[in-house]
């Protein structure tokens, strides 16, 4: 993509708007100011690399602050509290078909949607599918119960710091902003996947050959893997964590709090779960570091995420592709823009499937657009929330979804059967979700 990029900027015209701040002191652009530039100079190979270091130190924030969260988790799920907590909600509600699968999809949904959780699930796709098919189901609802969940959690996150927090400093908005509009969707979109997944499990409860993988040997249960208990160690671990995302809601919608003091709470939660986990202050440090080297290579893809817009800056054609993206969408009424955005979010998902890399690579582009078209940003980031989140329960180039089917033993064609009418309907209910946040003036 930082080819392609250096590579447009030899090719796409040079151009401007004209930008301004509005009343909350962000920059925006001016629509109708767009002017061809004079030929510039090109951009030589040799600011192929240049721009990474650059791209880094630009994206520092955002960089360090995923490595503290990695830190911070990694000690958590070191107590096994994580694992304890679901492994309960599971075993609590293992014989209630419906309970199961909404207490299950909710616990996913929440942790995706506040502490962006995704990679920490697959331990439990075994005891899932244990569970699922003790009760006449299959590996395939276990698994939507996982995926599903996680997906709306991502698609409607509160303050996922990896999807959310990145795609609204790039568009320069508060983070955590807007949270009411998103709690209002939670219920409707989990409803839609909650029936999707019941549905198929009931239909596969009344007659198990209609099960996708009733003809896979490889989909039937594994061995149960070993259960972690809910200790009282284990609850106080749980208990600070509550205590930690509360303090975040507080510190964001009541005080402003920022990267600094949202890493400083992480910090803090590593500290205080590790002592109370009985880890130590030694076991603690060394996990934090193993945690934050696991998101090493996330961190750096969002620095050479950011690298491809600043070499499209720095060509400057970063301006006539949003002209020419803006083009056809300012053609339409601004609750088709927005539409109009969710679909390039979702295409796009298919080459970028990071949350936090689509965010750098097409928040420049779509804040932008959005001032052009009479979309808010606040809309625009929305729209990638979507696109990102529901494309992942089904876009084979998502490493955590094609790890999760894959140890279920789920080939990708049958999880494609399952899960394509799903994501119809959450792109249906997205686009009027979107159409709604214009008309009611979501900022």
């Amino acid at each position: 993509m930082m080819v392609v990029a250096w590579g447009l900027t030899w090719v796409v015209p040079a151009g401007t708007f004209e930008r301004t701040l509005n009343e909350a002191g962000r920059q925006i652009v001016v629509s109708g100011t767009y002017e061809a530039l004079e030929q510039t100079e090109n951009l030589s190979p040799w600011a192929l690399l240049t721009v990474v270091p650059r791209a880094m130190a630009d994206a520092q924030g955002i960089i360090f602050f995923v490595l503290i969260i990695g830190g911070a988790l990694a000690v958590v799920r070191h107590t096994g509290a994580i694992d304890a907590f679901l492994g309960k909600v599971i075993e609590r509600f293992g014989d209630k078909p419906r309970w199961l699968i909404g207490i299950g999809m909710l616990s996913f949904g929440v942790a995706s949607a506040t502490l962006g959780m995704a990679e920490e699930y697959i331990p439990f796709a075994a005891i899932l599918i244990a569970l699922c098919v003790a009760m006449r189901m299959d590996a395939v609802a276990a698994i939507g119960i996982m995926v599903v969940g996680y997906g709306i959690g991502y698609g409607v996150a509160l303050i996922n710091p990896f999807t959310l927090l990145i795609a609204q400093e790039v568009a320069e908005l508060p983070p955590g902003s807007g949270m009411g509009f998103r709690l209002m969707l939670w219920l409707p979109f989990f409803a839609i996947g909650f029936h999707h997944v019941w549905q198929y499990a009931r239909r596969v409860q009344v007659d198990p050959s209609r099960s996708l993988v009733f003809d896979v040997p490889e989909a039937q249960p594994p061995p149960p893997a070993p259960t972690v208990l809910l200790t009282r160690r284990r609850v106080g671990v749980l208990a600070a964590t509550v205590l930690a995302l509360v303090l975040l809601v507080f510190g964001i919608m009541g005080h402003g709090w920022y990267l600094v003091e949202l890493g400083a709470v992480f910090i803090g939660l590593a500290i205080v779960a590790g002592l109370i986990g009985g880890l130590g202050l030694d076991d603690t440090a060394k996990q934090f570091s193993k945690g934050a080297a696991e998101l090493a290579s996330t961190a750096l893809l969002i620095g050479f995420a950011r690298s491809i817009a600043l070499l499209l800056e720095d060509g400057q054609v970063l301006d006539t592709i949003v002209y020419a993206f803006a083009a056809p969408l300012s053609a339409l009424p601004a609750e088709l823009s927005a539409v109009g955005m969710l679909g390039i979010q979702s295409l796009l998902n298919f080459f970028i499937p990071s949350g936090s890399g689509q965010a750098f690579v097409t928040m420049p582009l779509m804040a932008p657009i959005g001032d052009l078209v009479g979309v808010s940003r606040q809309v625009a980031v929305l729209a990638f929330q979507f696109g990102d989140g529901f494309m992942n329960m089904i876009v084979p180039t998502n490493p955590v979804l094609m790890g999760i089917i894959g140890l279920a033993g789920i080939p990708y064609d049958r999880w494609f059967r399952f899960i394509f009418p799903l994501i119809i309907k959450l792109l249906i209910a997205g686009s009027l979700a979107l159409m709604i946040g214009v008309w009611v003036g979501y900022s």
